[in-house]
This record gives structure tokens, C-alpha cells and sequence, in this order.
């Protein structure tokens, strides 16, 4: 999720519905407010994608990772890719005033050592307006939720150490993803035990964008 400054506000209020700790059978948030001073107070929306959302998910996701220098900016195309192999487990935006204004992606992970049910966190995009109140953590937050309801074993990612560590997030000795260094990988538990060995992402983090021109250019053939 990119970074951007933003006019003074005051602090978000959150709704908390359940308690959030690592290890737990409780996970948290379903919806929140987000009160700005340039704004009036709105009900943040968190709710699964529909076919609608598509179009607007990418625009989201495009103007989130414009401004970050250490995206390739290929994070459009990933969920285009997870999309269309049927691996986004969950796909979730966060509406504020019938707008979109986010979206977080959850696909199936792989791991060396055999343990099943893991999923992989990301893309997560804000808008860069909306950044900075809470909408990305809530859209994390209600995607480790549904995730534990769908007997997931835990979640890993890879991200800012600053960031993830004040969500529960944690780095986990003898959990590797080739070509990450280790205190950018991060892993949650819902069942306390944390797996061992190598991590591998679904084939669509590979995505670039080349695959869509290349259909693209089939498909315009006469």
C-alpha cells in the first residue's frame, strides 16, 4: 500500500467486533468509520468483489503503487492473473460513500514442508486520498477474519516490517521465500504452530503484463 501525505484529520474510530490477537480463535473488524476534516463522516464498507468491481479495482490499484519506488507496478496484473486461474480465495474491497476506495487479495501459498491451508496476503491497495485512516487494516483485519472461518492454518506475506509488525504480524525462523530478505516475510497462525521451509506464491505474482498483450494480440487477429 502506497504511501502519501494527506491533509490534517482527525483519527479514525474503529468498530471493533471481536478482539484481534495472534494465535486465537478471535479476529477482528467488519466495518469501521473514518471521520476526516475535509469530509464528512462516512461508513467504511468492507464486501467481497463482484463483476462490477473489476474495472475499479485495477484504477484502485494502479494510483495506490504509482507513487512507491520499490513496486514494479505489476500488482494490477497479479490479481488480473489470480483472477482469471481462479486462485483469489478472497478478493474484498472497502467502499466509503458508495465509492471504492480499496481492495485486498488472498491466494493459496505452497510450502516445502507440506503444510496445507496457508494462504498469501496481497496486492493491498488504498487510494492515496484514503490512505492513512485505517481502511487498509481493516481490509486486512476482515481478510484474516474470513480466512479463519474458512479453516485456514495461518497467512504469510511479503511487506514493510514497520507496518505488519503492528498488526500481529510476525517473522518466523525457518520461513524463507527465495530472493526475500527475511524481515520482509511475515506470517500469521491461527493455530499457534508456523511452518518450516520455503514459501512459494501462486505462478500469478509473476504476472507483468505481457501475458494480457499477448492475448490481447490473438484476439485481434483476423
Amino acid at each position: 500500500m502506497a504511501a502519501s501525505a494527506l491533509p490534517r484529520w482527525r483519527p479514525a474510530t474503529l468498530i471493533y467486533r471481536r478482539d484481534v490477537t495472534p494465535d486465537t480463535q478471535t479476529v477482528p473488524l467488519h466495518t469501521a468509520l473514518c471521520d476526516k476534516a475535509y469530509m464528512k463522516t462516512q461508513r467504511i464498507l468492507i464486501r467481497d468483489e463482484t463483476g462490477h468491481d473489476v474495472a475499479v479495482i485495477t484504477e484502485v490499484t494502479i494510483a495506490a503503487f504509482a507513487g512507491l519506488e520499490i513496486s514494479n507496478h505489476t500488482e494490477q496484473y497479479i490479481i488480473e492473473a489470480l483472477r482469471s486461474a481462479g486462485a483469489l480465495t478472497l478478493s474484498l474491497v472497502a467502499e466509503v460513500g458508495g465509492r471504492v476506495v480499496g481492495h485486498i487479495a488472498f491466494s493459496p501459498v505452497s510450502i516445502s514442508d507440506g503444510t496445507p491451508n496457508w494462504y498469501g496476503l496481497g496486492p493491498v491497495s488504498v487510494l492515496p486520498l484514503y490512505q492513512r485512516q485505517g481502511i487498509g487494516k481493516a481490509l486486512i483485519r476482515e481478510g484474516l477474519l474470513r480466512l479463519r472461518d474458512l479453516g485456514a492454518g495461518g497467512c504469510c506475506l511479503v511487506g514493510h516490517p514497520e507496518y505488519y509488525k503492528q498488526l500481529g504480524f510476525t517473522n518466523v525462523a525457518g520461513l524463507v521465500h527465495r530472493g526475500v530478505p527475511s524481515e520482509a516475510l511475515y506470517a500469521w497462525s491461527f493455530r499457534g504452530r508456523f511452518p518450516q521451509g520455503e514459501v512459494m506464491f501462486h505462478d500469478g505474482f509473476a504476472a507483468n503484463g505481457q501475458q494480457r498483450q499477448a492475448r490481447d494480440a490473438i484476439a485481434s487477429r483476423p
